[in-house]
């Protein structure tokens, strides 16, 4: 166990598109989606274990979830939980994690990691993980993990690979690609030059630094302004005042997209990044007629579904192929399973027709 290893969990995001499971008030990494007794945040902190000691791992929530993470992390201290003000994407989120991390340990290496993701071996993750933590100790390199693809996904962004190595099992990052057509896709594959990106960045505090200095300098600015109130009673006045002065922005397209120095280390981690139903349909074990049945159900001429219900209600359901069937709290959501993406303008029209209670 390393001592200067850090994590960084980004757990601030709503999933809209798990709506109506996932909800405003309790988001998708606060529930237990997989039904395996815990939710995706514990299970996300679990995975770290082995990385760094508990007390190095950060969770970066909106401050709206304080009292959710309090909850399903009671060890954690208030120092490891970090408040965001407003929603600024993922670059501001890494900023206040990486800076703060920085004013602790000068020698820290950081991973961060989104709090909603689900991957089959661990020990696979672990020995990717402990690489490029150990490379971007050692060296000026922003390094991400790469999961070998199984099918041509046009809802992932892609990595193409040079054959230039860092280090053992650490590749040279060529370009970056935001979801691709099928036919694109299909081509990446057959290429086998690419992987996909899970989102999981490693780097040492001076390196990131570096980069929000030369490539987001805004950002720089005010965090650099804030870094002597961190660990004090000023930190979230500080923070308020920082984010009002960031800009909405990711970590992919304000930094990764244009630094020199990216490397990934491809690796196979049964990875799913659980973004939609479909994605969690296709997770999940299926019965004999291809149906993921979570709650008090029958179906009967029913194939290709997922029908979940958070409560004890019987759902009966005939005739429905390829279909998402989910019961929660006081919604009912029937969508074609291909036309999921159509959720989000769903929750458009629910807010300006129904209400807030419904979102």
């Amino acid at each position: 166990m390393n001592k200067h290893h850090y994590v960084i969990i980004m757990a601030g995001g709503i999933g809209t598109r798990f709506w109506p499971f996932s909800r405003v008030e309790r988001p998708k990494q606060f529930q237990d989606i997989l039904g395996i007794g815990e939710t995706l945040l514990q299970t996300t902190v679990k995975r770290f274990k082995k990385i760094c000691p508990t007390e190095n791992i950060y969770i970066v929530t909106n401050q709206t979830y304080g009292d959710l993470v309090r909850e399903q992390l009671p060890h954690f201290s208030e120092e490891q939980i970090l408040l965001e003000p407003f929603m600024r994407n993922t670059a501001p989120c890494i900023a206040y994690g990486s800076y703060k991390i920085s004013m602790k340990d000068s020698k820290a290496v950081i991973l961060v990691a989104p709090s909603d993701h689900v991957m089959l071996y661990q020990d696979a993750f672990e020995k990717a993980a402990l690489t490029a933590l150990h490379a971007a100790q050692k060296n000026n390199a922003i390094i991400t993990l790469g999961i070998t693809p199984t099918r041509p996904d046009t809802g992932y962004g892609y990595i193409n690979i040079e054959e230039k190595l860092l280090v053992e099992d650490v590749y040279k990052v060529r370009t970056f690609t935001e979801k691709p057509n099928e036919e694109l896709a299909q081509a990446f594959l057959d290429s086998g030059d690419y992987v996909w990106n899970a989102g999981i960045f490693i780097w040492n505090t001076q390196t990131i630094i570096n980069a929000f200095r030369q490539h987001l300098p805004e950002i720089h600015e005010v965090f650099e302004a804030v870094m002597p109130k961190f660990y004090t009673d000023e930190e979230s006045q500080a923070i308020y005042w920082a984010y009002e002065r960031c800009r909405s922005v990711s970590i992919d397209y304000g930094i990764m997209e244009h630094a020199e120095n990216v490397y990934v280390v491809p690796c196979n981690l049964g990875w799913s990044d659980l973004g939609t139903w479909k994605s969690l349909y296709e997770y999940l074990p299926h019965d004999e007629n291809k149906n993921v049945l979570s709650g008090n159900i029958l179906t009967y001429e029913t194939f290709n579904s997922l029908i979940k219900s958070s409560s004890n209600r019987l759902i009966v359901v005939q005739g429905m192929n390829n279909y998402i069937i989910v019961e929660h709290d006081n919604v009912l959501l029937i969508c074609h399973k291909d036309r999921e993406q159509q959720i989000k303008y769903i929750l458009d029209d629910v807010r300006d027709s129904k209400g807030a209670e419904f979102l």
